[in-house]
């Protein structure tokens, strides 16, 4: 079972901006906050993600083929995450939409790169 997914960031208050607007759409806020990383979810509860600082102290990249799927109540909250993604420095990856029978998404990356997912499936 996956507790937390963690990924990096070069300016972790740019990313934190991005991070804050998406969790409190997901009804979550911070569970962690220190000096080089922050963590958002539900201490205990369904998986949380991390923003981090790489600890060898080089440049966070991005990892090609990496994606974190962030789950959706349902399409119009799709539509929100990934508007809310875009109006706090996020780029688009993929409009929100149907994927295939009974999935729906939309795909962006965060202002470092990383990409993600906001689905509904059912």
């Amino acid at each position: 079972m996956i507790g937390y997914v963690t990924l990096g960031t070069n300016d972790l208050q740019r990313g934190a901006r991005f991070y804050d607007a998406i969790a409190a759409e997901l009804g979550v806020g911070r569970m962690m906050d220190f000096e080089s990383f922050i963590a958002w979810g539900v201490p205990g509860g369904a998986p949380g993600i991390g923003l981090t600082r790489p600890f060898d102290g080089k440049a966070a990249t991005v990892g090609n083929g990496v994606m974190v799927a962030l789950e959706a109540k349902d399409e119009d909250q799709v539509k929100r995450l990934y508007d809310i993604a875009l109006s706090h420095g996020g780029t688009d990856e993929g409009a929100p939409g149907p994927r295939g029978e009974g999935f729906y998404a939309a795909y962006f990356r965060d202002p470092d790169g990383n990409k993600l997912n906001a689905f509904v499936a059912g």
